[in-house]
C-alpha cells in the first residue's frame, strides 16, 4: 500500500551552555499524590503528571503553540492510502534510563513499542491483567481494543498499526499520557521474577526525568536522565512537594519553599498578580468541570430527574464562590474555543419552580435523597470542593432533594468511582489535544461505561454511532455535524450538570523561567530554569 508522509522531525543543534550556568533544583507544589507511575492503569490528571510528561515518551506530542501533533519517539510516520495502516519510524539511538533496579541492555526498538500495545489491547498477554476487570481505562474508553487490529515490527526501528476502520482521531490520541512507551526488556525481568507491581513503584521509560524516590502524600524526587535524547533538562533536579491545600501551596511559594504552584485558587491568583517577587502564567484551559450524574441509579435513570437537577443549581452564584468569577459557565462537554462546539445549545435556565414541575411530573413530588461525591482538595476544575458541593446540596434542599455529601479521597473516589457506585460526582475532564473526540470517547462512549471513565454510565446506541461516526473520516464538516448531534442528546438526556469552562493557571518565583501553564492542564519542565 502507497504511504504518504506526515511529519519528519528536523534536526536540532544544541549550543553547548555557558560555563558559567549551573543548574538548580525546581521544587514543585503539586495537589495530590499520584495513583502510581504505571500511567496506562490510570486515567487522572495528576497521575500523568508525574509519570508521563516526566518519565516517559509518547511515539508522537501535541505542540500546543503549532496546534498539531509532532514527531516525539516516532521521527517520522505514513498513513496508507486507504487510511487503515499507519507505518511509524522510530528515532535511532534512544536509550531507556539507567537506574538502581533496571540497566538497559538495548536501545528503544520496535518490540518495546509492540509490547506496550499489546499489554493493553491483548487479553492474552501476561501483562494485560494488571489493569483488572474493567481493562486499561483509556485503551477502553477510546475504543482502541475494537480499533487496532495488529501492531507489528517491520524491523528493529518500524513499527506498523493495522486497523479495523479509518480513523482521524488515531494518531491525535498517541499524544495521550496513557500511549507512553514501556521497555519490553524491563517488563520481561519483571515477569520472571513475579514483581509486576514494581512496573507501577519503578518506572523505567525514555523522558527527561528518571525516578529518585517517593514518599507518597509528601514528596517525589526525580533525577535528570543523563542519556535522555532530547534537550537536556535546564535544571538538575525536580522535586514534587505534595501539598493538598492550595492555601498552603499560596503560603509555600510566598515563603520561596518551592518555586511554581500549580492549581492555584483564584484568589490566590489575584494576590500573586500584586507580590513583585511572583509571577502568574494563565491560559483558557482544554477543560470542563461537571457533576456527572449517574444514569443507572434511581432515580437518576429518569431524564425528567436530572434535568429538574440541572434547573436547581445556581451556578451564577457557584461561580462566584468557587471560581471568584474567572471561569465562563459551561454547557457543552468541550469548551467553546473547541472546532465544533454547538452554539445553538442554551444551558438550563436556574428555576427552582420549573426543577419542582418535573420532579412531580416524573412521580416524586416530594423529591428523594441522594449523595454528592466530592474530592476533599481543590484543584484547577474544582479550587473548593466541599464549597461547591454544599452549594449544591442547599439548592437541591429547595426542591425537596435531600442530598448527603461525602468528602472523598482522591484515590479512592475515583476507584469507587469508576465502578458506579457514586449517585453524584463533582468531576472535571482535561483534553490533551483540541479534538472534540478527546471528550466524546472517553465520557459518553458505551466503551467507557465498560471502563468507568463515563461517570455517568450512559450507554446509547444513537449516541455511541455519532461518536464512532465522527471518526471515520478526517473532513471536519462530517465530523461536525456528528457531533452537533451528540451534544444536542448530551444536553437533552441531562447527563450532567455543566459547571464551569476554568482557566488553567499557574504561580512561579520571579527567578523561574521557560515555564507556561498548559491549556491541556499537563506539564513540562524541559525548558524550564531556575535563576
Amino acid at each position: 500500500m502507497r504511504l504518504k508522509l506526515l511529519a519528519a522531525a528536523s534536526l536540532v543543534t544544541l549550543a553547548a551552555a555557558p560555563l558559567f550556568a549551573q543548574a538548580k533544583p525546581l521544587t514543585v507544589c503539586t495537589e495530590s499524590s499520584p495513583d502510581g507511575f504505571d500511567v496506562v492503569q490510570f486515567n487522572s490528571l495528576v497521575t500523568t503528571n508525574a509519570s508521563a510528561d516526566v518519565i516517559f515518551n509518547t511515539l508522537v506530542s501535541y505542540d500546543k503553540a503549532q496546534k498539531k501533533v509532532v514527531p516525539a519517539l516516532a521521527e517520522k510516520w505514513g498513513v496508507s492510502s486507504d487510511g487503515l495502516t499507519y507505518t511509524f519510524h522510530l528515532r535511532p539511538n534512544v536509550q531507556f534510563q539507567t537506574t538502581d533496579y533496571f540497566k538497559p541492555t538495548r536501545s528503544l526498538d520496535a518490540d518495546d513499542v509492540v509490547f506496550t500495545f499489546s499489554r493493553m489491547l491483548d487479553d492474552s498477554n501476561p501483562w494485560h491483567k494488571v489493569a483488572g476487570a474493567s481493562g486499561f481505562p483509556h485503551a477502553q474508553s477510546m475504543g482502541l481494543v475494537k480499533l487496532i487490529k495488529a501492531v507489528t515490527n517491520g524491523d528493529d526501528h518500524t513499527v506498523k498499526f493495522e486497523l479495523n476502520e479509518p480513523n482521524a482521531t488515531f494518531v491525535p490520541i498517541l499524544t495521550m499520557g496513557f500511549a507512553s512507551i514501556y521497555s519490553a526488556e524491563y517488563a520481561d525481568k519483571l515477569l520472571k521474577a513475579n514483581q509486576q507491581v514494581d512496573l507501577n513503584a519503578k518506572p523505567v521509560g525514555t523522558g527527561p526525568f528518571q525516578l529518585k524516590s517517593y514518599t507518597k502524600d509528601a514528596v517525589i524526587r526525580y533525577d535528570v536522565n543523563p542519556t535522555y535524547w532530547g534537550p537536556k533538562p535546564k535544571i538538575d533536579r525536580l522535586i514534587y512537594a505534595i501539598t493538598p491545600d492550595a492555601t498552603v501551596r499560596a503560603q509555600k511559594i510566598k515563603a520561596g519553599e518551592c518555586q511554581i504552584a500549580l492549581s492555584p485558587k483564584p484568589q490566590d491568583v489575584n494576590d500573586a498578580k500584586k507580590d513583585k517577587s511572583l509571577k502568574v502564567s494563565e491560559n483558557p484551559a482544554f477543560m470542563t468541570a461537571f457533576v456527572a450524574l449517574n444514569t443507572q441509579k434511581k432515580p437518576l435513570d429518569n431524564p425528567k430527574v436530572r434535568q429538574a437537577l440541572d434547573m436547581a443549581f445556581d451556578r451564577t452564584t457557584y461561580m462566584k464562590t468557587v471560581f471568584d468569577n474567572t471561569a465562563t459557565q459551561a454547557v457543552n462537554p468541550y469548551p467553546p474555543n473547541t472546532w465544533s462546539y454547538d452554539k445553538s445549545i442554551a444551558a438550563y435556565k436556574y428555576s427552582p419552580d420549573d426543577a419542582k414541575k418535573l420532579l412531580a411530573s416524573a412521580g416524586i413530588p416530594n423529591g428523594f435523597d441522594t449523595t454528592i461525591w466530592v474530592r476533599p482538595n481543590g484543584s484547577v476544575l474544582n479550587p473548593n470542593p466541599k464549597a461547591g458541593a454544599e452549594l449544591l446540596q442547599a439548592d437541591l434542599a429547595k426542591i425537596g432533594v435531600k442530598a448527603h455529601v461525602k468528602v472523598i479521597e482522591w484515590g479512592e473516589l475515583i476507584k469507587e468511582a469508576k465502578q458506579g457506585q457514586h449517585d453524584m460526582l463533582f468531576m472535571g475532564w482535561a483534553g490533551d489535544n483540541g479534538d472534540p473526540d478527546n471528550y466524546l470517547s472517553p465520557l459518553f462512549s458505551c466503551n467507557a461505561v465498560k471502563s468507568g471513565i463515563n461517570f455517568a454510565r450512559f450507554c446509547d446506541q444513537t449516541l455511541d454511532k455519532l461518536i464512532a461516526d465522527g471518526k471515520t473520516t478526517a473532513d471536519v464538516a462530517s465530523r461536525t455535524k456528528s457531533y452537533d448531534d451528540a451534544q444536542k442528546i448530551i444536553h437533552d438526556q441531562a447527563l450532567w450538570i455543566p459547571l464551569v469552562y476554568p482557566t488553567a493557571s499557574a504561580i512561579t518565583r520571579t527567578n523561574v523561567s521557560g515555564y507556561n501553564v498548559s491549556p491541556f492542564g499537563r506539564v513540562n519542565f524541559g525548558a524550564t530554569s531556575v535563576q
